[in-house]
């Protein structure tokens, strides 16, 4: 199944109207006709079956005839990861980590952060890409780049959680992580959360967390994150 994604449709709407760019890839490169069926989402967990009604390359347009809405799952990821040095490393991790599911995803700038300046228009272009291409009806929330202290004061999930390198007591985060509750981890840069970040967040109520034995690249460390908390939360087969 192919998905499109267009973020303005509502749940009043009857047609779809696709811009040029969408239109041009729709009937040039896809050479979609008149009657041709398409699944489009609207990123907030609605599927909508269409059949297109007018195809050029300036516009196409498709009459909706069917909805579906995305059963919800049963908790909520937050990942606060901070930005790497290559930006493709943290490419790299938006597309992986919105096809295993994530739900928010903000960039903190922490004092070890080599890169502090991050331009999002082509990491929503990354999540849009991976949502469609896993076949997912909600995209996830992309947040703008947040300092380290401004963003542990609002963060308010039931369960929340600092993953860092430093030697201290940590718990396993997939023995401590409940399922059905909202999370938000934290992640950080190449050279590491300072030790003055890791009290704050502790002081904020962050629990301390190792993702395993070995040592993981800041975008290597997130994914694991992500998925742990995927497969803590997965309901077993009947």
């Amino acid at each position: 199944m192919q998905l499109f994604y267009h973020p303005a449709i509502e749940a009043k709407d009857e047609k779809i109207i696709f811009d040029r760019d969408e239109s041009k890839h729709i009937s040039k490169v896809l050479r979609k006709k008149v009657g041709d069926v398409l699944r489009v989402t609207n990123g907030k967990g609605s599927l909508y079956t269409s059949e297109l009604v007018e195809v050029n390359n300036q516009q196409c347009v498709a009459d909706i005839q069917n909805r579906e809405v995305e059963k919800p799952k049963p908790y909520k990821l937050h990942l606060a990861v901070a930005p790497t040095k290559m930006n493709d490393r943290y490419e790299w991790f938006l597309e992986k980590a919105t096809e295993i599911g994530v739900d928010e995803i903000t960039p903190i700038i922490c004092e070890r952060s080599e890169r502090k300046k991050v331009k999002t228009d082509r990491f929503e272009r990354i999540l849009q890409s991976a949502m469609k291409q896993s076949l997912q009806y909600s995209l996830p929330i992309l947040n703008k780049p947040t300092p380290f202290s401004d963003f542990i004061k609002t963060a308010e999930n039931e369960q929340q959680f600092i993953a860092h390198c430093e030697e201290a007591d940590k718990n396993s985060l997939k023995i401590i992580l409940e399922p059905t509750k909202d999370v938000t981890i934290l992640i950080g840069p190449e050279g590491d959360f300072s030790p003055s970040e890791i009290e704050m967040a502790k002081k904020k109520g962050f629990i301390p967390v190792n993702l395993g034995k070995t040592r993981l690249r800041t975008e290597t460390a997130a994914i694991v994150a992500c998925h742990t908390v995927a497969l803590v939360n997965e309901t077993p087969s009947l």
